[in-house]
């Protein structure tokens, strides 16, 4: 293809001519096909999963469906959005506080999953006590969904299988999955980390999100990896692995290397982690922000 302003070669999917620097719009570049929404109650057709392989099933394309839905992710990077288009009368559950938009027909519910007890756990866990479930109603609707944190979202076609989410990587899900708020560790809850982490097991659609990027791990039969737990997004549920300090030699050394606790894990497995922390991130804006003496 040529630019459209000063004629010279460019590659069909540039953004900018490498001539004139003029900025070519993306609508030149044909949209793949929107695929339509499976009936509610029929199982999902295979997908196409990343050219990395691995139980977590990410589309190409950024878009997929679901029982009763389509969904596609748009702006994937630093500030992506989840759109989430249902068929009339059907529903969606996302973490209470991501809805960013939703059409005028569309019902909002919260509710303390898995009652007191489970809301409790939530809470503890660094999540929101409610769930929210919206429903379509008297026609199809569209609801959008994004973290309260810069970052990426990645949609996930869970196929009968069980992952362990960060409970703050939880964005919304199908209503078919279960989603359990579970022990995470003694450690994890002195090292500031979290009490409970989230498995979400069954067939469908689960929306993750990270603070920056999202990097994929597989390790193989007995291989072992370090994660600082602040960088965990999810892993498979079958997976073992152990809290520790960062250094082995002791808490002081752990200390002096700025690292906190860390997460060991032993393959077989895939883990995704994503690339900044958030934790870590607050504390340098820390000096800059104003105090109540100030």
């Amino acid at each position: 293809m040529n630019c459209p302003k000063c004629s010279m070669p460019v590659s069909p999917n540039a953004r900018f001519c490498g001539s004139c620097g003029f900025t070519i719009a993306m609508e030149q570049a044909p949209m793949p096909p929107q695929r339509a929404p499976l009936p509610a109650g029929q199982a999902l057709p295979p997908q196409g999963h990343s050219p990395q392989g691995g139980a977590f099933h990410f589309d190409e394309d950024g878009r997929g469906q679901g029982r009763g839905y389509t969904w596609e992710v748009r702006n994937q990077g630093s500030f992506a959005l989840a759109i989430i288009n249902l068929q009339a009368e059907q529903a969606i559950h996302a973490e209470a506080g991501a809805m960013v938009s939703m059409s005028s027909n569309i019902d909002l519910h919260s509710e303390m999953k898995g009652g007191v007890f489970g809301a409790l756990k939530r809470a503890v866990g660094g999540e929101s006590a409610f769930v929210s479930t919206f429903t379509a109603k008297g026609g199809p609707g569209e609801v959008t969904f994004a973290p309260g944190s810069p970052g990426d979202v990645a949609g996930i076609e869970m196929q009968n299988q069980t992952f362990m989410v960060q409970g703050s990587s939880y964005l919304a899900g199908d209503i078919s999955l279960q989603v359990e708020t579970k022990f995470g560790g003694a450690k994890s809850f002195f090292g500031g980390e979290g009490l409970f982490v989230l498995q979400v097991a069954g067939t469908g659609l689960l929306l993750v999100s990270s603070f920056g990027a999202i990097h994929r791990k597989t390790l193989r039969p007995g291989e072992g990896y370090v994660v600082d737990t602040g960088h965990l997004v999810a892993w498979e549920g079958h997976m073992q692995y152990n809290l520790r300090k960062a250094a082995r030699s002791g808490f002081l050394r752990s200390y002096m290397s700025g690292e906190g606790l860390v997460a060991e894990f032993a393959g077989p497995g895939e883990i995704l982690i994503q690339t900044r922390n958030l934790a870590a991130f607050a504390a340098q804006l820390k000096p800059y922000l104003p105090t109540q003496g100030g």
